[in-house]
């Protein structure tokens, strides 16, 4: 099999040949384990410098909450996007053999533990540490190609775009594994951990989970589904020929049209999928309050808080999925058409509960 080395290991603008790597899937399907097989396969079969990013060994923990799709705290995405600053630092030492300095207005323990777990996998090393304590070096040889693997759900597409914007940005390789594990096998390994998920986390990622789609996506090409039962998962053919290509097709910087329509489509998306979710939230507090100052049985809040929390719920699916089942107007929609359509339905609902009462 051909490999890097055997074409010249370092592109033409003289520093490394270098990749990104997005391993995603559920949580216990096998990713961080897959990810450090793979990572030493590669070391030793393909004489890459290899390194896995695993978010969990990073990150503060959080999760979706059991009410609606966002995470439970907007701290949680800014931790995420500081984290791929910090990639970027990396990426940018490296290109530069110049020095890695600690961004600017850092959170402390996430800047540690990122140096941390590079330092780990002989990435980087202090340079003057009783001088400088936060100024790294990449070590990884100039003339071996370098491929980072990133360990996360990464359950949303718009999560694995900020990845490949990185990419782009450096004219990096970029590509995609997603880890198919059933969800019981899931579930199941996850109770068996010392600090295992609720359940209905997992449960909830699932129903979100957004797998690459190739045919839909055109950045999201240069992607591979493995299914988890399989043995040798990391010495898969598959495996390295996609990450081979990766690093052989480096992403153009330059941003066309079509690149700037799908950024602008996602962030749109992400936009108001999230602001239908804080507003619809609100909507369904204040109904429940009208309910209670109209004296309804408590067996009759209980349901129609259960009603109506499945039709929030049904509703910010059928949004960030574009099924249309609830939304009768175009992928376009406006926000006000997506409370006017909910509120329709949630008043159909509620007259039905104000209609017993009689």
């Amino acid at each position: 099999m051909k490999t890097v080395a055997d074409s010249g290991a370092t592109g033409s603008n003289r520093w490394p040949k270098l990749g990104l790597c997005v391993l995603c899937g559920l949580p216990a399907a096998g990713k961080s384990t897959f990810a450090r097989a793979l990572a030493l396969r590669l070391r030793r079969e393909q004489g890459w410098a290899t390194g896995v990013l695993s978010y969990d060994d990073v990150l503060p923990p959080a999760f979706p909450d059991s009410a609606g799709t966002q995470p439970r705290s907007s701290q949680w995405k800014m931790f995420r996007q500081e984290l791929l600053k910090h990639l970027e630092c990396f990426l940018m030492a490296l290109i530069s053999g110049a020095q890695m300095s600690a961004p600017p207005n850092k959170t402390e323990a996430v800047w540690e533990d990122f140096i941390t777990c590079f330092k780990k996998q002989d990435l980087i090393f202090a340079t003057a540490p009783e001088a400088q304590p936060c100024h790294f070096l990449a070590k990884p040889a100039v003339s071996r190609p370098l491929f980072l693997v990133l360990d996360d759900n990464f359950y949303y597409q718009s999560m694995r775009y900020e990845v490949y914007q990185l990419a782009r940005k450096y004219s990096l390789g970029f590509c995609q594994l997603f880890l198919d594990c059933p969800l019981e096998t899931c579930l199941q390994r996850n109770s068996e951990r010392l600090q295992p998920l609720p359940n209905e986390t997992i449960l909830l990622m699932e129903r979100k989970m957004e797998k690459p789609n190739p045919e839909k996506n055109a950045w999201e090409h240069n992607s591979l589904v493995i299914q988890s039962s399989a043995c040798s998962l990391e010495a898969s053919p598959e495996v390295t020929d996609l990450m081979l290509t990766a690093l052989e097709n480096p992403i153009k910087c330059v941003e066309d049209n079509t690149e700037q329509k799908e950024t602008d489509r996602i962030t749109c998306s992400t936009n108001i999928l999230h602001k239908a979710d804080e507003t619809l939230r609100r909507t369904v507090s204040q109904t429940m309050k009208e309910a209670k100052d109209r004296q309804m049985p408590l067996n009759d809040l209980k349901r129609l808080a259960e009603e109506l929390n499945k039709l929030k719920a049904d509703f910010l699916e059928d949004l960030r999925q574009g099924n249309r089942k609830h939304l009768c107007v175009q992928p376009t929609t406006d926000l006000p058409d997506v409370i006017s359509s909910f509120c329709e339905k949630r008043d159909a609902i509620v007259q039905m509960y104000i209609s017993q009462q009689h």
